[in-house]
């Protein structure tokens, strides 16, 4: 599951980044937010890569990668709060992931060291 979550993230970073250039992210007014995700495009495919080798430091990797994903995604859409709090649903699926990736951390890195 780690390894289908972080292709179809590094997919969807990858072609944004091919649709929209370098301001794929400008509809984060926060700057250090839209250079996170443009990193995205480079951390996700290393996550996939380090988990499909059975690498340790990619499951470290990728609780890093999902608990900041998450909580930039929700940050940078808080907004929504107060103009469609239904809109919130959509980071459903990020979030979801983000908490599975959480939830077997550890029990996936002792799996991993045996």
């Amino acid at each position: 599951m780690y390894l289908i979550g972080f292709l179809e993230g590094s997919c969807v970073h990858i072609l944004d980044l091919v649709r929209d250039g370098i301001h794929a992210y400008a509809a984060f007014p926060q700057v250090p937010l839209q250079g996170f995700f443009v990193g995205l495009a480079i951390l996700d495919p290393l996550v996939a890569v380090l988990v499909a080798l059975v690498h340790r430091t990619g499951i470290w990797l990728a609780g890093a990668v999902m608990v900041t994903d998450v909580f930039a995604n929700w940050w940078g859409n808080r907004h929504w709060l107060e103009d469609g709090p239904a809109r919130l649903l959509s980071l459903s699926p990020i979030t979801v992931f983000g908490l599975f990736v959480v939830a077997f951390l550890l029990p996936l890195q002792r799996t991993v060291a045996r």
